[in-house]
């Protein structure tokens, strides 16, 4: 028993780092998967979400430069790149109000809003850590209430209909 929560827990904690995934999938497959309560879901997610977040946000763009002289490493930097660049572009009002703009970009529950794309952004526009840190966090904690309701709702639902047999 000791050893199956472990693993739950770790493994709740690594999918909540993955890109794409993040929080967002690890509330879920922490619930429906693992059979962990929300607040346990939540909170393993959540530190699993913003782990990366310092990491990117300090050092992406060293580490980019290092491996991008590779052909199989710089292929996933330019699609990472060209990711990042486009959701700048895209998120003009993220320039003039930067720390409420990362605040909004990663609260909001979207794919392609996540941690990971908005600490690349921030590394991107050059916002330093002190300043794009917390915005982030507090943004993966809102993003991490709405996903922990719906999930909560999606397994009411669930619960509702395998009670009327349907």
């Amino acid at each position: 028993m000791f050893q199956s929560t472990i693993f739950k827990y770790i493994a709740t904690i690594v999918i909540g780092m993955i890109p794409i995934l993040e929080l967002r999938g690890a509330i879920p497959i922490g619930v429906f998967t693992f059979h962990l309560n929300y607040i346990e879901s939540f909170i393993l997610s959540f530190i699993g979400n913003i782990i990366p977040v310092y990491f990117i946000v300090k050092y992406i763009r060293p580490l980019f430069n290092f491996f991008g002289r590779w052909k199989p490493f710089k292929m996933v930097i330019d699609w990472a790149t060209k990711r990042a660049t486009r959701k700048i572009e895209e998120s003009e009002k993220l320039q003039n109000f930067t720390a409420l703009g990362l605040f909004l970009f990663v609260a909001v529950p979207l794919p392609g809003t996540g941690a990971w794309v908005g600490s690349l952004i921030a590394n991107f526009l050059g916002v330093p850590p002190k300043k794009a840190i917390p915005p982030i966090i507090l943004g993966v904690f809102v993003a991490g209430i709405v996903i922990l309701t719906m999930t909560a709702a999606a397994n009411g639902g669930i619960q509702y209909l395998l009670q009327k047999g349907v």
